[in-house]
């Protein structure tokens, strides 16, 4: 009875989620409507509509239902209710490798192609491992944070208490397990930003010196300047987005970080800033350009089933277009760091191929972070220096 309530939940969610609307917007405000659902029902709608969507546009032809039951031996570990009541043959098998539950769902289902998952495997960026990146979805994303220098201890302490098991990375990166309730442990320290391990690895290439003037052009709430900050305090600070809001979050966590010297800016970086920053050459620029975000996929997986690749041209149009009339703000010799959260070829090398040809940059390196190897986010970084 308790997985046909479970099955009859995760059909209500999916007649009502509005599609283009994120999982994580959507929830909470159904949840409120269902004050019934207790915290253990809340948690196991989550985990069925999120690895649903994880199976991408594998066996589009099959019942909901169905999609559902491959989904769920697919991504879990462990023995659950709902599997063990709608495929006991399955569920006898959660412990398997991936490979052999793969070939378990290929032998059910001879229509079933890992492929189909994401099925833009083809466009990715040469660095991507295909097959690993595709089976990645299929596991849920870590929960990371950044330790500000000197709060280590403190932080590892809380944690321990908690019981919350963590892995140090290193340079202030912790591994938590996803749905870790931070708020719970730590209610009122500031101690740390939640910012992917990915995310943070892009911060060795930025190379600032004391005293420079950086810009963090698409700054968003500011986890980048963040970043360059801990490298150099002693930097002078540009960060500009085109959105208001995220600007005072922005403000909000370089507060509680002690970041106060910095000049914000609202830009609109598709049109000419020259009126806004005519006085101003820059010795380093932060370029994380907005981007489809199919690096992040792992974490929203509903996007799979919502994108089309006619949106990786506009992306690229629009990231021309940013680089365009941010690049000649850079002093020769000086790094911009173009970033994306992307898994696209077209957005990443095909862009960095432009800022060298059209712009006059010169490429001294270019990596994909491939996330899936720590259960992170794969992103795509580009350290360029003026003419």
């Amino acid at each position: 009875m308790k997985a046909i309530n479970q099955l009859k939940t995760f059909h209500r969610l999916l007649e009502k989620y509005p599609a283009e609307t994120p999982l994580s917007k959507f929830l909470p405000g159904f949840y409120r409507q269902n004050k019934q659902m207790g915290s253990t029902d809340r948690k196991v709608a989550s985990r069925l509509i999120y690895n649903y969507f994880r199976l991408g546009t594998a066996l589009p032809n099959l019942p909901s239902e169905e999609r559902l039951i491959v989904a769920e031996f697919l991504c879990n570990s462990q023995v659950n209710s709902f599997l063990q009541h709608f495929k006991p043959e399955w569920a006898v098998c959660i412990g398997f490798t991936l490979d052999e539950k793969l070939a378990l769902v290929k032998t059910a289902y001879k229509e079933f192609y890992l492929a189909d998952v994401f099925p833009w495997a083809d466009q990715i960026s040469a660095g991507i491992d295909k097959e690993a990146f595709l089976k990645s979805f299929f596991v849920q994303p870590d929960l990371f944070i950044h330790v500000h220098n000197g709060y280590d201890h403190l932080v590892k302490a809380e944690l321990n208490k908690a019981e919350v098991a963590f892995k140090d990375e290193g340079n202030g990166c912790f591994a938590l397990p996803n749905g870790t309730r931070l708020e719970t442990i730590f209610p009122t320290q500031h101690w740390f930003e939640v910012q992917d391990y990915s995310s943070q690895q892009t911060a060795n290439y930025f190379k600032p010196n004391k005293w420079d003037q950086w810009w963090d052009a698409c700054a968003a709430s500011g986890g980048k300047s963040l970043l360059l900050h801990e490298m150099e305090p002693d930097i002078k600070l540009v960060v500009s987005d085109i959105r208001e809001s995220i600007l005072a979050n922005l403000d909000e966590r370089f507060q509680q970080a002690g970041l106060r010297k910095y000049q914000k800016k609202l830009l609109d970086l598709t049109q000419n800033p020259d009126q806004e920053m005519h006085d101003y050459a820059f010795d380093g620029i932060i370029l994380d350009a907005p981007c489809s975000g199919s690096g992040t996929w792992g974490r929203t997986p509903e996007m799979i089933a919502q994108f089309h690749p006619s949106k990786i041209e506009f992306f690229q149009r629009l990231q021309k277009s940013i680089a365009s009339n941010v690049a000649k703000f850079i002093k020769p010799g000086k790094p911009v760091i173009y970033i994306t959260c992307s898994a696209f070829k077209g957005e990443n090398e095909d862009v960095v191929n432009y800022l060298v040809k059209e712009l006059g940059l010169k490429l001294e390196e270019q990596t994909v972070l491939t996330g899936y190897e720590n259960k992170a986010d794969t992103m795509f970084v580009a350290r360029l220096v003026g003419a």
